[in-house]
């Protein structure tokens, strides 16, 4: 996952060769397209080059010497091991073996330099022939397929097909795994075989179907039993026929075109987006002109590419010789949902495998394999004795709407409630927030998300709760001001660990009883009823990333869940019954490692009667939520008539695709949880005084993992004594850091806008941009499940600088 720019330019025009297979004649091709560019007439003059990643092979038998000979240009270069076998092979015995970032940094090093080039000469345009080894698959020296290394800059293709009996399958396979990774294939190109297998023909009629443009260039003379001065005499006439130019002449238009065109999109997109899109989340006033508007051109890993807007770059040269899009760290993980990179080619293989098998599937009554699997594992590693079923629908908000409707049932059916006549309203949490659909909003206290919302009426009572932040290098429970009396002062902690051993902690007698005189006000002297209590487990998302003391939480459930909300019998015959009110946990943010666990609830040793999870869910590939319930709450919908039923179902229900990339997404986070990336992280928030256990029966959880971040607690602990910083919070993947705001913290504060706006902008070209969102005084960060340390220092760095600056 290299932080490396996208390969598009101005003044510079750079394709990457690929072929169907080994020998089919990649480097003639590459010779035929600089001979032409070099001797092109027209307006514009040509700079061309060659550039050669891996070269496998004797100096003899190399391609430098073929293209110095024939087209009269040099070829860099950049690894080069003298065994002709695979990379992955010459490189055991080599001197160094590049991981795939530094290989992807040389290249776009070299490329740049032809563009500084170009741009030093004025007026000369670059074209610049990127020629891989072997097929598209042929691993790297890394072991890694160089589709997949090369990925991140997003090249434009030209494919030389295979000529060979066969070749029709291997290059339409080639190039299938291109586009499944997400490149533009420019041009298929196929020699001629003088009519014996007519792979050209056939393919030029497969390819026009996807828009891909197909070209047969004459055949390559037979110089099987030739010496090698006869060989240099064929070829040099070969290249010198001017039969050759037309078929090569329209393959180098097409390379021009496809280019220009793409320009113009990006150039385009903004304005074009300003006229006709309306954008979630935003006051469309403050977008006042069209490069407000950040265009993406692709992501992979851990970083968008993004178009640079009018003002980033300054000079007329450094316009020219820098690239159009620039690599920006995902830091809001695109609305909590990326877990294992952008481009993750094995949840794309993953997405095309299952649309090719089901494509849609109506749930109703039916079962496919992706969606059964799924239940099964999300039941097993949520390890909840009291779940029983899952209820698919399309994302967060619906799966909280379908929570709520459960809970709300099974009370009012247990304590012979009217809801659709009784105001029967939710418990929760003040700053929570579950989702935009109405039912939803309505389990949220008024806020700016939907206060303004027609039919937004706020059905139930949120509790005030103390929160935990770093402030000044100490972890602190801090109780709200108002609240201070009924909670108590202030508790500090020196490490994480210690705010989540609640086995050491104990009981809260002070969180108890003031929990129990609320309810007795609403319930016994205000007559309210209410139905479920819903929360997110830990941290409050939307609401201003607020971390909940775990031990209130824990008090909640266990009063909510014995206090009598009707004059029924609380008593039940078995333990994993519902009782007092359902307990409903909204993990769709929390949830799925996002915190560093399967599930934020065992950080609480609470088990919810009904579970929600999204976001992570498919690795942030493709829209999918599932509500977890009891037994006891699906016999709540058990009945003789199809209006007991639980009414509730989308279009897209379980639908194959989702359910078969969420199945590899549980694979590859799974895998991470026991590899060493995680360990690593885990290790450096561990001292010695957390590696004794403290007591209680979940002090280290069943994973085995404490309370972690994959945020340096080095760069955690500068943070909270910035003078600009009120506090922090890290925990899994997530860093939140509270500004000091004079005026007031909340959504209305300002305060972090100007620190989201630099750390993307204002960065020198050498330095990562970050791409992140604010929630008022609050900028947040999170990573990926799989980003590299070295990738998050240099996030931390450029946060901490701005900070500084700021």
């Amino acid at each position: 996952m290299a932080r490396v720019a996208g390969g598009l330019w101005q003044n510079l025009i750079a394709v990457q060769v690929y072929g169907a297979n080994t020998g089919v004649g990649k480097t003639v091709v590459s010779t035929l397209l600089g001979r032409h560019f070099t001797r092109r007439r027209g307006k514009t003059r040509w700079n061309v080059s060659y550039i050669k990643p891996v070269s496998t092979g004797p100096s003899d038998e190399a391609d430098e010497r073929y293209v110095r000979r024939y087209a009269g240009h040099p070829v860099s270069t950049l690894f080069k091991y003298s065994e002709p076998v695979s990379p992955h092979i010459a490189a055991r015995d080599g001197k160094f073996v590049p991981n795939n970032e530094v290989l992807v940094q040389r290249l776009f090093g070299k490329l740049k330099a032809n563009a500084r080039a170009c741009a030093m000469s004025r007026g000369e345009m670059g074209f610049t022939l990127v020629e891989t080894a072997g097929g598209v698959l042929s691993p790297g020296p890394s072991g890694t397929p160089q589709a997949d290394i090369f990925r991140p800059m997003r090249m434009p293709v030209i494919l030389v097909g295979d000529h060979r009996l066969g070749g029709i399958a291997s290059t339409i396979s080639a190039c299938e795994s291109l586009l499944i990774r997400g490149y533009d294939v420019d041009a298929v190109v196929c020699f001629d075989d003088g009519g014996k297998y007519e792979n050209s023909k056939y393919l030029k009629g497969h390819f026009e179907t996807m828009g891909i443009s197909c070209f047969e260039l004459p055949w390559i003379p037979d110089m099987e039993k030739c010496t090698e001065d006869e060989e240099i005499g064929l070829m040099k006439t070969y290249y010198d026929d001017e039969s050759r130019a037309g078929p090569t002449f329209n393959l180098a238009g097409r390379i021009i075109d496809q280019h220009s065109q793409r320009l113009k999109d990006m150039k385009s997109m903004a304005p074009r987006t300003k006229n006709v899109i309306w954008h979630p989340f935003t006051q469309h006033k403050s977008i006042e002109k069209a490069d407000d508007i950040l265009v993406f051109d692709s992501a992979y890993g851990d970083y968008f590419q993004a178009k640079h807007t009018s003002n980033s770059i300054q000079s007329v040269e450094q316009k020219a010789e820098s690239p159009l899009l620039f690599p920006a760290f995902d830091g809001s993980a695109s609305w909590w949902t990326q877990g294992l990179g952008h481009g993750n080619p094995q949840l794309a293989l993953a997405a095309a495998y299952a649309a090719g098998r089901y494509g849609h599937v109506m749930f109703a009554g039916a079962t496919h394999e992706p969606a059964l699997t799924l239940a099964e594992r999300l039941l097993k590693g949520l390890e909840n004795p009291r779940l029983t079923k899952v209820f698919y629908t399309d994302d967060g908000s619906t799966a909280v709407e379908v929570g709520i409707k459960m809970a709300l049932r099974a009370s009012c059916k247990r304590y012979d409630w009217d809801g659709s006549t009784e105001d029967v309203g939710i418990l929760g949490l003040k700053g929570s927030y579950h989702g935009d659909t109405i039912g939803a909003m309505d389990a949220s206290e008024p806020c700016v998300y939907n206060k303004k919302v027609d039919w937004y009426r706020g059905r139930g009572y949120w509790f005030d709760f103390p929160t935990v932040k770093m402030s000044q290098g100490r972890w602190t429970v801090e109780p709200p001001a108002v609240l201070k009396e009924d909670f108590g002062p202030s508790e500090y902690f020196e490490e994480l660990d210690d705010v989540f051993d609640l086995g050491t902690r104990g009981h809260s007698p002070r969180y108890e009883q003031y929990i129990e005189r609320v309810l007795d006000s609403l319930v016994k002297e205000q007559g309210r009823k209410f139905g479920a209590l819903v929360m997110e487990p830990v941290i409050l998302g939307a609401g201003g990333m607020l971390f909940v003391d775990p031990l209130f939480q824990q008090s909640l459930v266990r009063v909510v869940r014995r206090y009598n909300f009707a004059s029924t019998s609380n008593t039940l015959e078995d333990e994993n019954t519902w009782s007092g009110l359902p307990v409903v946990f909204d993990e769709v943010f929390t949830g799925l490692y996002r915190l560093g666990r399967f599930s934020a609830a065992s950080f609480l040793q609470v088990h919810p009667d009904i579970s929600i999870h999204a976001k992570l869910l498919t690795g942030g590939l493709l829209p999918l939520s599932a509500t977890l319930a009891s037994d006891s709450i699906f016999q709540a919908f058990w009945g003789d008539e199809k209006s007991d039923a639980l009414l509730h179902g989308h279009s897209y229900t379980a639908h194959p695709i989702g359910c078969h990339v969420a199945n590899t997404s549980l694979d590859q986070m799974q895998a991470l949880s026991r590899g060493g990336l995680w360990r690593q992280y885990q290790k450096s928030w561990t001292t010695k005084a957390t590696e004794t256990s403290r007591g209680g029966p979940l002090a280290i959880h069943t994973d085995g993992s404490r309370a972690w971040s994959m945020w340096s607690k080095n760069t955690v602990m500068r943070l909270s004594h910035h003078p600009r910083v009120d506090s922090v919070i890290a925990l899994g993947s997530v860093l939140a850091v509270s500004l000091v705001d004079k005026s007031g913290s909340g959504y209305t504060s300002t305060a972090a806008a100007g620190l989201r706006d630099s750390l993307l902008n204002d960065v020198a070209e050498d330095k990562v941009r970050v791409h992140s969102r604010v929630l008022g005084n609050v900028l947040y960060l999170m990573a990926s499940m799989k980003t590299k340390p070295s990738h998050l220092t240099a996030v931390e760095d450029a946060l901490l600088e701005k900070l500084g600056k700021a």
